[in-house]
């Protein structure tokens, strides 16, 4: 059952020595004992981009990943390559490479191997290179020319590397990081380790280690179990396991019309690297106010479902979060799925963020909105927050006063008074209380406006669109 880490890297398999810790990051052994320093450390908290590295999926996909985050037990049995590993046929310089030499898009250096690496797996992926590079800040050279060098580049058709079979289980000192490949085998090690760190994209959990320097005793990773990392989109909704990515959800929310405004706003969560590792059952785990999921979840009535030894039960997300950081989850239970419920056949969803930087950012608030309408009047409003309280939740008061009227400024108006005067924000550094219950409300109208045709030249544009 036990065995050691293992992984393939930049195309050759490797073992690592009996001992070494599985809760050290993968960035610290890249540049400490892998000796493969171009691969750099710059925020060492997933915001930064100079620590990228590319997972080489079996299905040929490439997903890049903040080796900062990533633990090596989260390495075990998967294809990685570092910016070492990107070779031209004839041993040079990869094409991707010198395309960005070739159109001055490196300066000082020090992000371009993070920049290389994003780069090579967008010509892979593709879509937006402005989006593709929002988790890789470059201080001096500007993205004019990164973003011409991009232009200029092309799929290298490299096929993926054969990543090695992972062990059930790695034990180092004191240290014991589990990798079950099944339900029951996780349910059972929960049942026996109550106390351990539940680990799956581990964006949130990495900080622990990247920055504050824990080791866990004890880790339970989810990522081997198949079912847990399941999307399905059917006539009832989206059926996530709470092991999926970001970057599968938002491909299913971006690929049916009625979750378009949950895509637009998961394309604002982190960045590439952190949605290639980001998860939603890590994001109800954790319970933050201001998860940016957790306000589109509440508004949509989603559904969790958590399992135990003792059998499952399932509940409203709402119910779910119970405080700061505070959850109903059992010492015995895993978040195992989560039911987006489809919105009914002519509702209104809007899903919106405030921060400081539109992409890549931690939200100040957030504002999620599903109306549904009977004879040209409110029958039903879900209005969730987030960032305005000790957790996500509904304002009851808002939905009261937009039901039985239809849904116009005056309306909208109305709420927005009432969603002021029921949200108990805090002040921090991203915004004080004024003016997260100011901000939380003009979200409101603003959907309203939105809603009756206002020119956008009248309102901000950084907010994701509202579709009917």
């Amino acid at each position: 059952m036990a065995g050691p880490i293992r992984f393939t890297l930049n195309g050759d398999a490797l073992t690592l020595p009996a001992g070494t810790s599985p809760t050290m990051t993968l960035l610290d052994w890249l540049r400490g004992p892998g000796r493969l320093p171009g691969t750099k450390e710059g925020c060492a908290e997933g915001d930064c981009g100079a620590c990228t590295v590319v997972l080489e999926n079996p299905d040929g996909t490439r997903t890049p990943v903040n080796a900062c985050l990533m633990l090596l037990g989260q390495a075990t049995g998967r294809a990685i390559r570092t910016v070492e590993g990107l070779r031209g046929e004839d041993g040079g310089a990869h094409p991707v490479q010198q395309a960005l030499a070739a159109h001055d898009g490196t300066q000082c250096g020090f992000c371009t191997p993070g920049i290389v690496m994003s780069a090579w797996a967008w010509t892979r992926g593709g879509g937006d290179p402005h989006e593709a590079l929002a988790g890789n800040l470059c201080r001096c050279t500007g993205y004019r020319p990164i973003l011409d060098a991009m232009a200029a580049m092309e799929d290298d058709g490299a096929p993926p590397p054969l990543a090695p079979d992972a062990p059930r289980a790695i034990v180092a000192g004191s240290q014991r990081f589990f990798l079950p490949q099944a339900p029951e085998e996780a349910l059972a090690l929960r049942a026996a380790h109550p106390g351990a760190w539940l680990l799956a994209g581990g964006t949130d959990l990495g900080l622990r280690v990247s920055e504050h320097r824990e080791a866990p005793e004890t880790v339970i990773c989810l990522l081997g179990v198949p079912r847990w990392r399941r999307i399905e989109v059917t006539a009832d909704g989206i059926l996530a396991g709470a092991a999926a990515s970001y970057a599968r959800l938002l491909d299913a929310c971006a690929g049916d019309a009625d979750f378009a405004p949950v895509a637009a706003l998961l394309r604002r969560l982190g960045s590439r690297q952190i949605r290639g590792m980001g998860t939603l059952g890590g994001n109800l785990g954790t319970a933050s106010p201001i998860g940016d999921a957790l306000p589109p979840l509440i508004a949509l009535g989603a559904r969790v479902t958590l399992a135990s030894v003792r059998g499952e039960r399932e509940m409203a997300v709402e119910d779910f979060l119970t405080g700061y950081r505070a959850t109903a989850l059992a010492a015995d239970e895993i978040v195992t799925r989560v039911l987006l419920p489809r919105p009914p056949k002519g509702a209104l969803l809007t899903c919106e963020k405030l921060s400081k930087r539109h992409d890549q950012d931690i939200a100040t608030v957030g504002l999620s909105v599903l109306l549904t309408f009977a004879d040209g009047v409110l029958a039903a409003a879900r209005v969730a927050h987030g960032g305005c309280g000790p957790r996500a939740a509904r304002a009851p008061g808002a939905e009261a006063a937009l039901i039985g009227a239809p849904f116009d400024v005056a309306a909208a108006e109305r709420a927005a008074r009432a969603l002021e005067r029921e949200v108990t924000p805090m002040s921090d550094l991203r915004g004080s209380a004024a003016y997260r219950r100011r901000a939380v409300g003009n979200l409101l109208r603003r959907m309203a406006l939105r809603r009756v045709g206002v020119p956008p030249e009248v309102m901000a544009l950084d907010a994701p669109g509202v579709v009917a």
